[in-house]
C-alpha cells in the first residue's frame, strides 16, 4: 500500500481530531491553526496548478430591442436593492415590466440571484431582463428559470412560432390572448398540443383556461380529469366546479345530499364513510393532512366542490341562514367547505354572509372592489387592532381607496404608544397598499410619526410610478 499524500492525512487529522491524530513536528496548542492552514495551501496550490484548456470564446450578447427605464428609476430600483424600501421590490419590478421596459444591465445579476429565492418576482423578470438577461440564464444553470418566463420578444412574435417554439411563458402569454378574443378557438389549439405538452405546462394552461370559462369547455376538461399528473386533474376539477350547470356540479350535489339535512332548524351533519374512486376522479383527495380526520377532510372536500347555488334547494334555506344556522356535528368542517366554495366559485353573496360571520382575508378577494373596500373599512373601525386585522387587511388587495385608507389611519392614531408590535405592520401596510396617489391625505391627517412615516412611503411609491412612465 503507498503512504497516504500530505492531503489525505490532513483530511483525517480533521475528521478524527488533532488529538487522536497529530501532525508531526507541531506543537499540541497550533496543532488546529496548523491543520486549517496547511489545508487552505494545499487548496490554493491545487487551483492555481491545473493546466489551461483551450475554451471558444462566448457569443456575445444579443442585442436589445426594448427601452430601458429612465435613469431615475433605474437608480430607485438600485436603491431598493441595497435595502432602501426593500418591500416595495415586487412592485416596482411590476409596474416596470408592464411598461415594457428593461433593467439596467449591470442590476441583472443581483435581481436573478433574488429571483432564485423568490419565485413570486420571475414573472416580472422574462420582460425586465431583456436579451442580455436570457443570455446570462444560459450561462449560469441557477437562473434558467428565466427561460421559462414571458419575453417581450415572444409578445412580438407570430402567433404560430411563439407558440411551436416560445417559451413557457411566452406560450402562456400567447394563450391567455387568445383565450380573450376567441375562447373557443384557445381551447381547440391546446387540445391539439395537449398530448405533448409536459405536466407542468399541462397544469399552467389549465389555469389560463380560468378565464371566459363556459359550457364548451366541459367535455375537454372532463377528460383532463384522467390526467396522470395531479395538479392536472386538481385544476380541470377546480375549473369545472366553477362552471355552472357542470356534470361535476351534479355529481357533488348528489353526494351532498345525502350528507346534509336540516332537522329541527339545526344542520344535521353525516360525512362520508369512504373516498371512492368516483369521488377521487371529481377532485376529492383521499389522504387528510397531517392532524385531520378523514370522514372530516372528505366531507370538507365533498362541501368546497358542491356548486353554492344548489344549497338553497338542498337545504329549504338562503345563504344568510344557512351560514348561521347551528350545526350537531362536524361545523367546522362544513364552514370551511363553504368559505373554499366561495373563493374558488367567486361568489360574492356567500362571501360577504361568510365574512360577517368569520372575517377570513380570503373572502375578501371574491367582493367587488367597493364593496370589499367598504366591508374592510367597517371591519377596521370596528374591530380590535389584533393579528387578525392586519390578516384581514393583508387579504385587501391594493391599491386602497380614500375610505379604506382614512379608516386604517384613524386605527394608527387609536393605538399610539399602546400596541407597537401591531402599529408597525399596520403602517407598513398603509403605506404599501394605499393609492399613492393619497399621499396628500396622509400628510395632512396627523403630524403624528406613524402617519407621517405611511405619507412619506405613499409619496415614494408616488415618484417610483412617476418614473416608470
Amino acid at each position: 500500500m503507498s503512504a497516504p499524500s500530505p492531503w489525505d492525512e490532513l483530511v483525517s487529522a480533521a475528521l478524527v481530531g488533532t488529538g487522536r491524530r497529530p501532525l508531526a513536528g507541531v506543537a499540541a496548542g497550533e496543532m488546529e491553526t496548523e491543520v486549517l492552514e496547511r489545508a487552505a495551501v494545499r487548496t490554493v496550490r491545487a487551483r492555481a496548478g491545473q493546466r489551461l484548456r483551450r475554451g471558444r470564446p462566448l457569443e456575445p450578447a444579443p442585442a436589445e430591442d426594448r427601452p430601458r427605464v429612465p435613469p431615475a428609476a433605474g437608480d430607485r430600483l438600485a436603491r431598493i436593492l441595497g435595502g432602501e424600501r426593500p418591500r416595495l421590490l415586487a412592485e416596482w419590478l411590476e409596474i416596470a415590466a408592464g411598461h415594457g421596459r428593461r433593467v439596467p444591465p449591470h442590476l441583472l445579476p443581483e435581481l436573478l440571484d433574488r429571483a432564485v429565492a423568490d419565485r413570486s418576482i420571475r414573472p416580472h423578470l422574462g420582460v425586465l431582463a431583456g436579451a442580455r438577461g436570457r443570455w446570462l440564464a444560459g450561462l449560469n444553470p441557477a437562473w434558467g428559470f428565466l427561460l421559462r418566463e414571458v419575453t417581450a420578444a415572444g409578445v412580438a412574435g407570430t402567433a404560430a412560432r411563439v407558440w411551436e417554439r416560445g417559451t413557457p411563458g411566452d406560450r402562456r402569454a400567447h394563450l391567455g390572448a387568445l383565450r380573450a378574443a376567441d375562447p373557443a378557438g384557445a381551447r381547440l389549439l391546446l387540445e391539439e398540443t395537449w398530448e405533448r405538452e409536459t405536466p407542468d405546462d399541462r397544469a399552467a394552461f389549465l389555469e389560463v383556461l380560468a378565464d371566459r370559462l363556459g359550457p364548451g369547455d366541459e367535455p375537454f376538461l372532463e377528460s383532463a380529469l384522467d390526467d396522470p399528473r395531479r395538479e392536472v386533474r386538481r385544476w380541470a376539477a377546480d375549473l369545472l366546479t366553477r362552471l355552472p350547470g357542470s356534470l361535476l356540479g351534479l355529481r357533488m350535489t348528489a353526494r351532498a345530499a345525502r350528507l346534509l339535512a336540516v332537522e329541527d332548524g339545526r344542520l344535521r351533519v353525516t360525512p362520508p364513510d369512504a373516498c371512492d374512486a368516483a369521488m377521487e376522479r371529481d377532485g376529492v383527495r383521499a389522504r387528510p393532512p397531517r392532524g385531520a380526520g378523514r370522514r372530516g377532510w372528505w366531507l370538507q372536500q365533498v362541501v368546497a366542490r358542491t356548486p353554492l347555488a344548489a344549497w338553497p334547494g338542498l337545504l329549504g334555506r338562503p345563504p344568510r341562514e344557512l351560514v348561521r344556522m347551528r350545526v350537531a356535528d362536524r361545523g367546522r368542517e362544513v364552514m370551511a367547505g363553504w368559505v373554499r366554495a366561495a373563493i374558488l366559485q367567486g361568489d360574492p353573496e356567500w362571501a360577504g354572509e361568510l365574512f360577517a360571520r368569520d372575517p377570513l382575508a380570503d373572502l375578501l378577494t371574491v367582493l367587488p372592489r367597493a364593496e370589499r373596500e367598504r366591508v374592510a373599512a367597517d371591519f377596521v373601525r370596528e374591530h380590535a387592532p389584533d393579528g387578525q386585522l392586519i390578516m384581514v387587511l393583508g387579504g385587501s388587495a391594493a391599491p386602497w381607496g380614500p375610505g379604506l385608507a382614512q379608516a386604517v389611519l384613524e386605527k394608527i392614531l387609536t393605538i399610539l404608544g399602546t400596541q407597537p408590535w401591531n402599529l408597525g405592520e399596520l403602517t407598513r401596510l398603509a403605506g404599501e397598499r394605499v393609492d399613492p396617489a393619497l399621499y396628500g391625505l396622509a400628510e395632512r391627517f396627523s403630524p403624528e410619526p406613524p402617519v407621517q412615516e405611511v405619507a412619506s412611503l405613499l409619496r415614494f411609491r408616488h415618484d417610483m410610478v412617476k418614473e416608470l412612465q
